[in-house]
């Protein structure tokens, strides 16, 4: 008995304790998320986009002198898009799935339209959010000099909503250490394709099942982070698309993302990387004009 409490003592506490049940832990992110999808329609954030990117060389190169014989590089692109952010419905879509919605105020630093207007845009959006408005939204972001654009990675919590849990594969991964937490880790993979990920390639449209691993805080069972990956074959090239997506509670006591690095990989060479950061998110009222409501000290 001495040398079994003595072995047990030399134990780190957190080992010593008994981990939370796989079922207890996915009931507590399963909370967060249908939190999350009930609180962030009411809510605005402004989101910052650095993008740095990989081009092709230009088409244009000398033919003669000593440039010509020189190998072309490719062009590294650095942007810098910031919008006002916020997530709603498709209109008549016959589900209450979230997408994100933005609109551009400034691009590395120049204005693109005032605040007031960009926020009037928002509210007068969300209550007619079509796939017509958000593909008009994704070619003004191409419109900025931007690629390889990664959307609706912020709301990836939606899929351990109590609906979307059944949908998925899951188990326990080991514990790792996050920041001042120490946090459970869980390996996830959708089961079907049919609501994973959207790729438009050309006219073509494809869908990809994720996996990935979740992060959630031991002493509670509080979602962390999120982190996603698919993989697949284009055109004879392997392609790799993987996301970490951090999250934090608000000022309103509701989860929401707080950055996003979503990386395109094309035959184990990075190609593009997008962050994306939020700032504290705002809640407004249900009125057409956006009004925020006063958080509480």
């Amino acid at each position: 008995m001495f040398l079994i409490l003595l072995l047990l003592s030399a134990l780190p506490l957190s080992e010593a304790r008994a981990q939370p049940r796989l079922s207890d832990l996915l009931a507590r992110v399963a909370e967060e998320a249908d939190g999350l999808q009930q609180n962030l329609p009411k809510a605005l954030s402004r989101e910052t986009l650095e993008q740095r990117a990989l081009l092709p060389p230009s088409r244009f190169h000398p033919r003669a002198g000593s440039g010509a014989s020189q190998a072309i590089a490719p062009r590294a692109l650095i942007r810098e898009v910031v919008s006002e952010y916020t997530v709603g419905t498709l209109k008549d879509s016959g589900s209450q799935n979230l997408v994100e919605y933005r609109q551009v105020i400034a691009v590395d630093g120049r204005p693109v339209q005032g605040e007031a207007k960009a926020r009037h845009a928002l509210s007068l959006g969300i209550k007619s959010l079509d796939d017509r408005l958000r593909k008009r939204m994704l070619e003004d972001f191409a419109k900025y000099g931007l690629v390889d654009i990664a959307t609706d990675y912020g709301l990836i919590l939606l899929l351990f909503t109590r609906r979307g849990q059944p949908e998925l594969e899951m188990s326990t991964a080991g514990a790792a250490q996050l920041g001042p937490d120490t946090a459970l880790v869980i390996h996830w993979r959708q089961t079907s394709a049919a609501h994973g990920a959207l790729e438009f390639i050309g006219r073509q449209a494809l869908r990809h099942a994720l996996e990935g691993r979740l992060w959630v805080r031991a002493s509670d069972g509080l979602p962390l982070r999120v982190e996603s990956w698919i993989e697949h074959l284009q055109e004879e090239h392997k392609i790799r698309d993987e996301a970490t997506v951090e999250y934090a509670i608000t000022s309103r006591g509701f989860l929401a993302p707080a950055s996003v690095v979503h990386r395109h990989i094309v035959d184990a060479r990075l190609l593009t990387e997008n962050r994306y950061r939020y700032e504290p998110f705002q809640v407004f009222s249900s009125d057409v004009e956006i009004k925020f409501e006063q958080a509480p000290q």
